[in-house]
């Protein structure tokens, strides 16, 4: 099971982590933090990494520069108007998928029980 769900939150780990920036601007280990405070224990630093680096490259995010206390700069990601659009596609994607799946969820209980009910009769 933890292969599975492994599989399913980097398919939709682009759109969590523009919902995280929605809220307000952050740099890598605190989106990695924060997701791991939320139970996304199995998330790797470098896959954040990656996530950030891809998304600034495709001009979804803003960056600015703030000094460390420790060690070289650190790049503070905000999300702009491309993002904030992108992100409400993903929600509108999530909105779809997910009353779909409900949709069969619920159909495939009443169908477990109709089946149910047949065999007993």
């Amino acid at each position: 099971m933890a292969g599975q769900s492994t599989e399913m939150l980097k398919g939709v780990l682009e759109g969590i982590v523009l919902a995280i920036l929605a809220r307000r601007p952050a740099y890598g280990y605190e989106i990695t933090a924060w997701l791991r405070e939320q139970g996304f224990t199995d998330i790797a630093e470098g896959t954040v990494y990656a996530l950030l680096l891809r998304i600034e490259q495709r001009g979804l995010v803003d960056i600015e520069k703030v000094p460390s206390e420790k060690g070289p700069p650190r790049k503070v990601f905000t999300l702009n108007s491309r993002g904030a659009a992108q992100l409400d596609e993903f929600w509108e994607t999530w909105t779809f998928l997910s009353d779909r799946l409900e949709y069969l969820r619920a159909g495939a209980a009443h169908t477990t029980t109709t089946s149910h009910g047949r065999e007993g009769a």
